[in-house]
């Protein structure tokens, strides 16, 4: 028995239904993908607000959802009329949107995972003070101060890790480690200085260093404020409190914890070495 002729599965209206809806697919997702990507870089390079920049986001993300599913039903349409090279033109516009699908889905369920707060420090009692990047942050959204109370209640329940480095090590040593550590972070540097007196940040007493700090993510620009205190503790060693707190945003995600987390045991390692 002859097989069949494949051309008795072409219905002309849907074959040419199919390769409009791969074109359009393909057509939203990559404007998806641009819009996506120039929206934290306008926000990063100043062209609007990263509020600007999230609602442009949106729209991106719709269109890339879109875009998939317009692909999608090409592509199922290109197969059932046995058009398999027009069926996997469709497929770029399936994988790259849910590539871009996937990236801010990623941020609703990390944040969604832990507290809504920006501001972390190794010390909720007496947490080290920004004053180099005082002016800076009183322009922008968050406040210089701790905010302390429900702010150390949510760090304490959420990154029990997050405690002072103690290091038996002398003030000098560990403070010239941490302006090392500081400048392999890459992050912008605007006070470090180490003193003999008490000053008025001290935990115990002997000599003492402060280092402030701003670190700026890649995509939107956003700047997170550092202070590292390295103090004499009461039991003579040195203590290292951190404190990093977002300018902006009402939770940061846990990368103020991840970061200062990070930054003690990459100092520690240092010491070490």
């Amino acid at each position: 028995m002859s097989q069949p002729d494949d051309s008795s599965y072409h219905n002309p209206r849907l074959l040419h239904l199919a390769g409009f809806l791969i074109f359009l697919g393909a057509a939203a997702v990559v404007l998806g993908g641009l819009a996506a990507a120039l929206s934290g870089l306008g926000s990063r390079w100043d062209w609007w607000r990263f509020q600007t920049g999230f609602g442009i986001l949106e729209w991106a993300v719709i269109a890339c959802a879109g875009g998939a599913v317009a692909s999608l039903i090409g592509l199922l349409s290109a197969v059932l009329q046995r058009q398999g090279a027009l069926a996997l033109r469709a497929v770029p516009g399936i994988v790259i949107g849910l590539a871009v699908l996937a990236y801010p889905l990623s941020l609703l369920d990390q944040a969604s995972s832990v507290p809504a707060i920006h501001d972390i420090t190794t010390d909720t009692d007496d947490p080290p003070r920004f004053r180099a990047v005082a002016g800076a942050r009183r322009a922008a959204m968050n406040a210089v101060a701790y905010p302390g109370g429900d702010t150390a209640a949510k760090q304490r329940q959420a990154y029990p890790w997050i405690e002072p480095l103690l290091l038996d090590r002398p003030v000098h040593t560990v403070f010239q480690a941490a302006r090392r550590q500081v400048a392999a972070e890459g992050w912008e540097v605007h006070f470090a200085e180490r003193w003999s007196e008490r000053g008025p940040e001290r935990t115990g007493s002997g000599a003492a260093a402060r280092i402030e700090a701003t670190a700026t993510s890649f995509w939107y620009g956003f700047k997170d404020d550092v202070v590292v205190r390295i103090a004499q503790a009461p039991d003579g060693r040195t203590r290292v409190d951190v404190r990093s707190a977002s300018r902006v945003g009402i939770s940061d995600l846990g990368v103020n914890a991840d970061r200062v987390h990070a930054f003690l045991n990459a100092l520690a390692e240092r010491l070490e070495s």
